[in-house]
């Protein structure tokens, strides 16, 4: 096929071009074909490890109603490993750690709890974690040990039920007035229209507070 000159110029110009930028786009090309393959791929795991972490999440709760511990542990056990970056393993933890409690096995609750506390990325449920968490040392009177846990700032829903187990720790320690004015904050915390209120009031008004 014959070109004429122009045509030539052209084509020759062509080659230079992509003499000088050719292996650049290529290269270019291929990150991005690349980087979208992980992406998918990336995706397809992440959904896949959520469908088996459903899985496991309903096989722990029919062993937790079933009161089958070893099987909570087996299967609460798999989660952590496998699914810890999953919202289901923090939630896993919760409902083993309220089996053991309701069996009486409080050293395993608090190794639950203690992990929600640790490496749950939902704030509210390691505050809720904490709350549990301080509520097993407060009854084993493990008292330091339970403020060290509630130390840390809750997100602002949990504030007035810190303050409300700091005040029963407090007291627990015989430290009267500080342990009204726990409860005293968390009287101020809460909504009017809580059932709480008179709980902590209760509490209050024992420790001679008005």
């Amino acid at each position: 096929m014959a070109y004429d000159i122009e045509e030539q110029e052209q084509l020759e110009s062509l080659k230079a071009w992509w003499a000088k930028y050719g292996n650049f786009i290529l290269a270019v090309a291929t990150i991005v074909l690349l980087a979208a393959a992980a992406w998918n791929g990336w995706q397809w795991y992440q959904r896949n490890q959520a469908a088996n972490a459903l899985a496991q999440f309903e096989a722990l709760e029919k062993a937790a109603e079933a009161g089958d511990l070893s099987r909570v542990k087996d299967t609460a056990g798999t989660i952590l490993e496998q699914y810890s970056g999953t919202g289901y393993a923090p939630r896993a933890a919760l409902l083993a750690a309220h089996a053991y409690e309701k069996a009486g096995d409080t050293r395993s609750a608090r190794a639950q709890l203690q992990w929600v506390a640790d490496r749950s990325g939902d704030e509210a449920l390691a505050a809720v974690a904490r709350l549990r968490l301080a509520g097993l040392l407060l009854d084993e009177k493990s008292y330091d040990e339970a403020l060290g846990v509630l130390a840390p700032q809750p997100p602002a829903p949990f504030v007035a039920l810190y303050a409300d187990r700091r005040g029963d720790v407090l007291a627990g320690q015989g430290k009267r007035d500080e342990a009204r004015k726990a409860y005293e904050e968390a009287l101020a915390k809460l909504d009017a229209s809580t059932d709480l209120r008179s709980s902590i009031q209760l509490k209050l008004d024992a420790l001679g507070g008005a």
